[in-house]
């Protein structure tokens, strides 16, 4: 049964409403859809469209789907006495794409010749491809898919002729964000500082021997959390993150009074999932001498408060952190 609403004409209505000031649309050029196959390192293939007249032609056609939110797992607790459930918690699960597109080529030839070339980019045994979208304002958005189908092609009047045919492209993508070219990274150094997407840090003021504690402001500008790489430059006798949710990762100090780091080694952190690594630049695994149960913790979007406790050795430490933003569509 359809909402009874009254209608409201903000241009011809004489009451507070014909003061709505009505916008001005932008003009905004198509978008551009490119898609590269061999773990992203084959031809880029355009599917928005000739350009510079070339041929064979392939085109997106209307009907599209799967590139906005991606679907969510929810989890929850069932209670034999009460109704219904209780939330425990959410995950983003794979995102499964649609990708119509029509084929045309100049003659039977150079249908077959591309046929073949774009099932050789998309065949998931070469690797992920990945798909691209820009818009006007030229800020590429890339999502790493699989092929999962729709190429197996259907010789059926409306759906194939001498020098053209039409697929449904079956995409996966594992990792359900987007990612940008923009790598945001900050550094400090011995009380200098560097602006991190314009919040700049508080300088670490370390000194010879003496803990330093301080509230750091971290700008996560995607719309999910990131996971950074710290990369941290002895001498350090000891050190600590703490994440805006409280979690916790660092080495203590070591018996003896010896740096932990010492002087000119450099400690790579790698939070990310699938990663999760603590080596310093000679290959030396870091994670035994952590505190117990660390938390590789991730940087929620906006900005949030890190706090570090460092002790420095005789020297000057340095510290450095970078993240690659993702967010929910393009």
């Amino acid at each position: 049964m359809p909402i009874p609403v009254k209608p409201v004409n903000p241009v011809n209505d004489t009451g507070p409403s014909s003061r709505v000031s009505v916008p001005v649309p932008e003009n905004w050029q198509h978008t551009y859809v490119s898609i590269r196959g061999a773990n992203g390192q084959g031809e880029e293939i355009p599917l928005t469209g000739l350009k510079n007249g070339s041929w064979p032609a392939i085109v997106l056609q209307p009907g599209v789907s799967g590139l906005d939110l991606p679907p969510f797992e929810l989890h929850a607790d069932d209670s034999p006495n009460l109704d219904g459930s209780s939330f425990r918690s959410a995950r983003a699960a794979a995102r499964q794409i649609l990708l119509p597109v029509f084929v045309y080529g100049i003659d039977r030839k150079t249908l077959r010749q591309f046929k073949r070339k774009l099932a050789n980019s998309l065949n998931p045994k070469a690797g992920y491809c990945i798909l691209t979208f820009i818009e006007q304002d030229g800020i590429p958005r890339r999502l790493q898919c699989y092929y999962a189908g729709g190429m197996e092609g259907n010789e059926s009047v409306d759906a194939a002729g001498f020098k053209w045919i039409s697929y449904g492209i079956q995409l996966v993508a594992m990792d359900p964000w987007f990612y940008g070219d923009t790598e945001v990274a900050a550094k400090w150094s011995f009380g200098s500082a560097q602006p991190f997407l314009g919040n700049p840090f508080l300088p670490l003021r370390l000194s010879s021997g003496t803990p330093a504690v301080e509230s750091i402001e971290v700008t996560n500008p995607g719309d999910i959390e990131a996971w950074p790489i710290w990369t941290i430059t002895g001498p350090l006798k000891s050190f600590e993150f703490t994440g805006p949710d409280g979690s916790k990762f660092g080495v203590p100090a070591q018996a003896g009074g010896a740096d932990a780091l010492p002087a000119g080694r450099t400690l790579t952190i790698d939070t990310r999932p699938g990663y999760k690594t603590v080596l310093d630049d000679q290959g030396k695994n870091y994670f035994p001498l952590m505190n117990p149960a660390p938390a590789l913790w991730s940087v929620p979007p906006g900005t949030s408060t890190v706090k570090t406790n460092l002790v420095a050795g005789s020297g000057t430490p340095s510290v450095a952190v970078r993240l690659v933003p993702r967010y929910e569509t393009y």
